[in-house]
Parts: structure tokens; C-alpha cells; sequence
């Protein structure tokens, strides 16, 4: 072993960096991370992992895929003259548009 070493290249930070992850600092209510604590303790992971895998499930939620019965409202929504079979209008025209009749 060396009785002295040269540290005068060597960078602050974490031995191995995650890729893919990025160090921050938020603000949690105490109750929050006192509950997520508990729960990663009885389930044996760390409370951290826990938060994210709660965020991400939260983001997966929030934006559902596009459907077949979604595209579908949109476009009633959207193009009604299409979808009812109108004819397309000239431009400047003022003819109304038909109505199907349901059979």
C-alpha cells in the first residue's frame, strides 16, 4: 500500500452511475414517505424503488392507449359529414349535410 495517493484527478459522485436514472430532490409530506417506508419494509425493497414503480404505474394510467372505440369517437366527433356518408361540399357551398336514416 502506497503512503500516499493522488486524488487531484479524481471526481465527486457516485462510484457506479445508474444509467438511465437521474439524482434529484423533492419534497415528500411526511405521512407519504412514512407509508411508502412501511410498505417497502414489509415487502423487503427499498422505499425508493417502491416511489418510482408507483410513478410509473401512475403515468401508465394516465395515458391509455388508442383503442379501437376510442379512434372511432374521435372520428364521429371530428369528421361527422364523413362518416355519415355526405358528399363532400364544395368550398363556399351551404348545403346541409344529410342524415342517415336507421334501419
Amino acid at each position: 500500500m502506497r503512503t500516499e495517493y493522488d486524488f487531484s484527478k479524481g471526481k465527486r459522485g457516485a462510484a457506479t452511475p445508474q444509467k438511465g436514472k437521474t439524482r434529484i430532490s423533492i419534497f415528500i409530506d411526511n405521512a407519504v414517505l412514512d407509508a411508502f417506508r412501511a410498505r417497502a419494509e414489509k415487502a423487503g425493497t427499498g422505499y425508493q424503488t417502491m416511489m418510482n414503480e408507483a410513478l410509473r404505474q401512475y403515468l401508465s394510467d394516465a395515458e391509455p392507449p388508442v383503442t379501437e372505440t376510442i379512434l372511432r369517437h374521435v372520428l364521429r366527433e371530428e369528421s361527422p359529414e364523413y362518416l355519415h356518408g355526405a358528399a363532400p361540399r364544395a368550398s363556399g357551398s351551404r348545403s346541409k349535410p344529410t342524415k342517415r336514416r336507421s334501419t
